[in-house]
Parts: C-alpha cells; structure tokens; sequence
C-alpha cells in the first residue's frame, strides 16, 4: 500500500491548519506557498476533506479554511482514508474486503489482516495535535533547524 500525493499532500495542508488552530482562516494560496503545493490540487484536496466535515470554509475576503474540530479530535488516520479510502495491503481484509474462499485455509490472511491493524492502530492513535507538538519538539531540539517537507 503506497499513500498517493492526495493522501501525503493533504496530511500536509491540514497540518498547517493544525499549527494555525484558533487563528481564523487560511487560504488555499498561503497554505500552497507554505508547503510548495499545486493551489488546484489543494483545492480539490480541500473540497473533499470539507465534504467530509473536517473543514470549515469562508468565503469573501480575508475567508479561507479551518479546522472543523480541535486538532486533538482529528485522527491522521482520517483525514487519509478521506482522501485515498481505506487502506488495506490486500483485497481479503478491511471493511471492504472481498470475500475469498480460501481464507479459512489461506497461510497469508493472517499476516495481511495483522498488517492491516497494526496500521490502522497507528494511523488512528496519531491526532493532528500530536503531529503539532512534534513539529515543535523537532524545531526545539534544532534550533536552526529548516522547515523541510516530505
């Protein structure tokens, strides 16, 4: 399972929202210019996370996007499968997953449907907050440290 630049992309934009908490709006320009992203793209990016009610957009001047909740009540595990679906390293396991016939005799069902938890274990116990206090911690510990993105 590979994460597409929707998914990384848009970890990354509601990051910023993430570090900008409680300070109004940002727009779509100032978040692309932070993080050196395509504006179209984000928008696109932007109009599914909202459909999804993770967003909250205003428009007219000084509008722009912000965070529907506290960035401790946002799961990075969401906002992923909001933008690529659910996550799964095969067909048999997951909420969507395909009925096989051999699973009750499959030798690797079981490694799949481990990988698949322990992912999901870790995508979800991980909150934009925490994403935000590491970003801190990492500045903090090097202090001439550049913001460099992924």
């Amino acid at each position: 399972m590979i994460i597409s630049t929707k998914g990384r992309y848009g970890l990354r934009a509601v990051f910023e929202l993430a570090k900008a908490h409680g300070q109004g709006t940002m727009s779509i320009k100032s978040i692309a210019e932070m993080q050196d992203l395509s504006e179209q793209y984000l928008e696109q990016i932007f109009s599914k996370l909202k459909g999804a009610g993770l967003l909250v957009s205003t428009r007219g001047a000084g509008g722009g996007y912000k965070l529907a909740f506290d960035p401790k009540d946002i799961a990075v595990g969401k906002v992923l499968t909001v933008l690529e679906g659910e996550l799964a390293p095969a067909e048999c396991v997951g909420d969507d997953a395909a009925q096989c016939d051999n699973v009750a005799l499959c030798t690797t069902h079981v490694i799949w449907q481990r990988i698949y938890d322990g992912f999901n274990d870790v995508i979800y116990s991980i909150t934009l907050a925490d994403m935000v206090d590491d970003y801190q911690k990492m500045l903090s510990s090097k202090p001439q440290a550049k913001d460099v993105r992924c």
